[in-house]
C-alpha cells in the first residue's frame, strides 16, 4: 500500500506538490510548539529548576496549552494605532518565513521546489519578514515598539551582509545556488563544507543568531530598555504570530546551516560502506527511545502517567517497525532533523549562557569584525577554488 501511494503521488505532481506543502506546515507548526516547550526545559534544567510540570506527564500539554491560551486572549488595539497596518504586521514575518522552507531539501525528492536559485530564494524571502516587525512597531505609534522595530532592521541590515558573503564561499565550492546540489556535492567529495570552510560556518552562525533577535543578540526586545521591543502592544493571537515567525525563523535558520554546511540529509561519512549501519539508525532511535520511555513509565508512581508512558513507548515500537519497508525513505529526513535539532539546541543553550551584548557592541562585531572576516574567507576561498579547479571555476563563472 505504501509503495502504491508513492506510486501515485509521483504520477500527479500537483497533489504531490500541494501535500508536501501541507505536510510541511503541520510538521512545522507542531514542530514550533514543541519547540517552545523544550527551550523552557532546557533553561529549567541549565537553571537548577523543574520547568513546565502542571500540564500533562512532564508538562508536555504545556505546548498545547500555551497557543490555547494565547488564542482566547483579548485581542487589544490601542486608540492611537494605525489598525490595518497594526493587524497585518505579524502575518507578514509568518508567511515569510514559511514560504522560504519552499526551497530547503528534507531529502534529496523531499523538496517542494528546488530553485536552481534556491539559497537566493531562501534569503531573499525570509528577509522580508523584516518588514512586519518595521511596520508593527511604526502602527503601534509607541516610542518603545518605534526603536525595537528600527534596532531590528539595523540588526537584520548589518548580519545579513555577513551571512550572505558567508554562504557566497560555499556557493563558490558547490558551483551551484541550488541547495539540492550544494548536499550532492557534499556527497561528490565526502566532506561536509563544514570542514572545509570552518570560518563561514561561524560567520553564518553568529549572523543567524542576529537575524533571529535571539539572545545574546536580542536586542530589539530588550525588556530593561525596551519593555518588550516592537511587539509590546500587542496581545493574544497577533503576539503569537510574532512568537510563530520568531521560532520559524530559528528552524529556517537551521535548515540552511544544515544544508549548507552539515551534508543536509546524508549521514555522517556517507561514502565510507564500513558504516554501512548507520543507515538503521532511524529504527534503532525509535527502539532506544521506546525502551527509554519504557523505564521511565516503570519508575512512574502516577497510574495515569504510566499507562501514558507504556502507550507512548507501544506507539514508537510500531513507529519502528513500520519504518523498516521504507527505510532508504525516512533516513534522510531522521538525518535531517537531527542535525536541526542540534543546532536549535545550540540557540538555546546560548540563550542560557551568554549575557546579553549592548548595541555598540552588537554593531561593532557586525561591521568591525563579522563582515571583514567573511570577505577574507571569500577572497581566499576563491583564490584556492581557481588555483585547484581552474576549468570548472572559470566555466561556471562564465554562465
Amino acid at each position: 500500500m505504501t509503495q502504491a501511494t508513492f506510486q501515485f503521488l509521483s504520477d500527479h505532481p500537483v497533489i504531490l506538490g500541494a501535500a508536501k506543502v501541507v505536510i510541511v506546515f503541520m510538521v512545522l507548526s507542531g514542530a514550533i510548539a514543541f519547540l517552545v516547550y523544550v527551550e523552557r526545559k532546557v533553561l529549567a534544567f541549565m537553571q537548577a529548576r523543574l520547568g513546565p510540570m502542571r500540564v500533562g506527564p512532564w508538562g508536555l500539554l504545556q505546548a498545547i496549552a500555551d497557543p490555547i491560551k494565547l488564542m482566547l486572549k483579548e485581542d487589544i488595539v490601542p486608540a492611537e494605532a494605525d489598525k490595518a497596518l497594526f493587524l497585518i504586521a505579524p502575518v507578514i514575518g509568518v508567511i515569510a518565513a514559511f514560504t522560504a522552507f519552499s526551497v530547503i531539501p528534507f531529502t534529496e525528492h523531499f523538496v517542494i521546489s528546488d530553485l536552481n536559485i534556491g539559497i537566493l530564494f531562501a534569503l531573499a524571502v525570509s528577509s522580508l519578514g523584516i518588514y512586519g516587525i518595521i511596520l508593527g512597531g511604526w502602527a503601534s505609534n509607541s516610542h518603545y515598539p518605534l526603536l525595537g522595530a528600527l534596532r531590528s532592521s539595523a540588526q537584520l541590515v548589518s548580519y545579513e551582509v555577513a551571512a550572505g558573503i558567508a554562504i557566497v564561499s560555499v556557493v563558490l565550492l558547490s558551483h551551484s545556488l541550488s541547495m539540492v546540489e550544494i548536499v550532492k556535492h557534499q556527497q561528490e567529495t565526502g566532506w561536509w563544507n563544514v570542514c572545509v570552510q570552518p570560518v563561514a560556518f561561524f560567520v553564518y552562525l553568529v549572523a543567524a543568531i542576529a537575524e533571529t533577535n535571539r539572545s545574546p543578540f536580542d536586542l530589539p526586545e530588550a525588556e530593561s530598555e525596551l519593555t518588550a521591543g516592537f511587539h509590546t502592544e500587542y496581545s493574544g493571537f497577533r503576539f503569537s504570530l510574532f512568537f510563530m515567525a520568531e521560532y520559524t525563523a530559528m528552524v529556517l535558520v537551521s535548515s540552511i546551516g544544515v544544508t549548507l554546511f552539515f551534508g543536509g540529509w546524508l549521514r555522517p561519512f556517507a561514502g565510507v560502506h564500513a558504516l554501512d549501519f548507520l543507515d538503521y539508525a532511524p529504527v534503532a532511535s525509535l527502539l532506544g527511545f521506546a525502551v527509554f520511555i519504557g523505564w521511565l513509565a516503570r519508575r512512574t508512581a502516577v497510574a495515569g502517567e504510566r499507562r501514558f508512558w507504556m502507550a507512548l513507548a507501544a506507539g514508537l515500537v510500531l513507529l519502528a517497525v513500520a519504518a523498516v519497508p521504507v527505510l532508504d525513505k525516512v533516513q534522510g529526513i531522521f538525518w535531517f532533523s537531527a542535525k536541526v535539532i542540534v543546532f536549535l539546541y545550540a540557540f538555546i543553550w546560548y540563550r542560557g549562557t551568554f549575557p546579553r551584548y549592548r548595541y555598540d557592541q552588537l554593531m561593532n562585531l557586525g561591521w568591525r569584525w563579522m563582515i571583514p572576516l567573511a570577505l577574507a574567507n571569500l577572497v581566499g576561498t576563491a583564490v584556492v577554488d581557481y588555483l585547484v579547479h581552474p576549468q570548472a571555476t572559470a566555466a561556471w563563472m562564465g554562465r
